[in-house]
């Protein structure tokens, strides 16, 4: 809208089928949204207003709740489900905390979708082969495209803790700073816009596919979770002594409990599942372990105030608002049912049946579809809006048949 409307307070209405709407555009039947499809209300949140940097001419973009015209939360935006959590923790005078790490490959560009992704040509006019994993230079080839980027972080109010090269080919990390669930989801939601934009400035693809590549690593989205005292701000996980408390079992027991129903809010595409089916440090099971990167839950080595869980089942594609709520759902829900975590895992983990995760889309969808659980957090017309959603979208990719099925089963008599 003009910078004058919107200054005006002049109010923005939205269908509100457009919050289910799939990837492709289409819609799922009305009966998932309303079968008269009335309007929502777009709530500019004050505090995420940016000038968007990158652009020649001066635009701005406003997040904004999509509410009811009552007033009240509509229950198909993620950015509400995700303030219905926060605000179940406030009522047990408790605020969660978390940090998020977000990969990324950055490529060139790729007009022909059947072609695969390539690494772009960096300032030595080379394609990186795949060496650089880690290495301080490996930034140097694409120079211009992260200084542009690190420029439009600080202009729009996004702190950066750690860039680095991933192993992926042209595979990059970020890690955002810990705060308050709401404004992490926000900024990792800007973050990958600033990148898709200035992306396309500079002539890059930036993807962030769960696997993008194969027989490459795919790109997570991990989220550490801890859990404070609003009024003291004391990490509950850690006692006096600075050892684990009940809460830290608890959090870790609701987790377990609720991963394999939730799998389809964390891993939202067919794509996603490649990288959890080839589970190199992407692990498709709800174990937990002390610094084991093949538990779906990992308890980082920290000091006993920095006391955090790792949930490292969300790919890079997940939505953050979502990923974040039913994952910090699933632990609240393991602290006020007080659920006992299984024995942590060690060393080479051997997965128990219980504690194995869907591995397919069709799989993690039926299982929510099932779940009582999801529907008691979340609402069942969510639920059952995103399902309806979620399964236009496979039906979709089963209406085409892929390269590997021309080249492979074509020959077969």
């Amino acid at each position: 809208m003009t910078a004058a409307g919107f200054l005006e307070g002049r109010r923005l209405q939205l269908a509100r089928g457009v919050l289910l709407q799939c990837i492709m555009g289409g819609y799922p039947p009305a009966r998932f949204y309303g079968n008269d499809d009335g309007d929502l209300a777009l709530v500019a949140d004050p505090k995420q207003i940016h000038r968007l940097p990158w652009s020649e001419q001066p635009r701005a973009l406003a997040l904004c709740d999509a509410d009811d015209l009552s007033g009240e939360r509509c229950e198909l935006s993620t950015r509400a489900q995700l303030k219905s959590v926060i605000a179940r923790y406030a009522r047990h005078g408790l605020s969660p905390v978390v940090a998020t790490e977000l990969e990324f490959f950055v490529f060139a560009p790729n007009p022909d979708p059947v072609q695969p992704f390539v690494p772009p040509m960096g300032l030595d006019g080379r394609r990186e082969q795949g060496q650089s994993a880690f290495s301080i230079s490996s930034h140097n080839g694409l120079r211009p495209f992260f200084n542009e980027v690190y420029r439009c972080m600080a202009a729009m109010g996004l702190p950066r803790d750690t860039f680095m090269h991933e192993m992926g080919v042209s595979q990059f990390e970020i890690n955002l700073l810990h705060g308050d669930p709401l404004l992490l989801a926000d900024q990792t939601f800007l973050f990958k816009h600033v990148l898709k934009e200035v992306g396309l400035k500079h002539g890059l693809t930036v993807v962030c596919m769960a696997k993008p590549l194969a027989q490459v690593p795919g790109s997570s989205m991990h989220i550490h979770q801890s859990v404070v005292d609003s009024a003291s701000g004391r990490n509950v996980f850690s006692d006096e002594h600075g050892q684990p408390t009940a809460a830290f079992r608890h959090f870790i027991g609701g987790q377990q409990a609720c991963l394999a129903d939730f799998t389809a809010l964390f891993a939202p595409n067919v794509n996603s599942y490649q990288r959890l089916c080839h589970p190199y440090a992407s692990p498709n099971n709800a174990c937990w372990s002390h610094d084991n990167r093949g538990a779906g839950l990992r308890i980082p080595a920290s000091a006993a105030q920095a006391r955090r869980v790792e949930n490292r089942l969300p790919g890079a594609d997940a939505n953050p608002y979502l990923a974040i709520a039913a994952s910090l759902a699933s632990g609240l829900y393991g602290i006020e049912r007080q659920l006992e975590p299984t024995a942590p895992a060690q060393g080479e983990i051997e997965v128990p049946e219980a504690l194995r995760l869907p591995c397919t889309l069709h799989a993690a969808l039926e299982r929510l579809r099932q779940s009582k659980v999801a529907k008691e957090l979340f609402g069942h017309e969510f639920i059952e809006g995103y399902i309806a959603s979620k399964n236009m979208e496979l039906t979709s990719f089963f209406d085409e048949i892929t390269p590997w099925e021309r080249r492979v089963l074509g020959a077969q008599v």
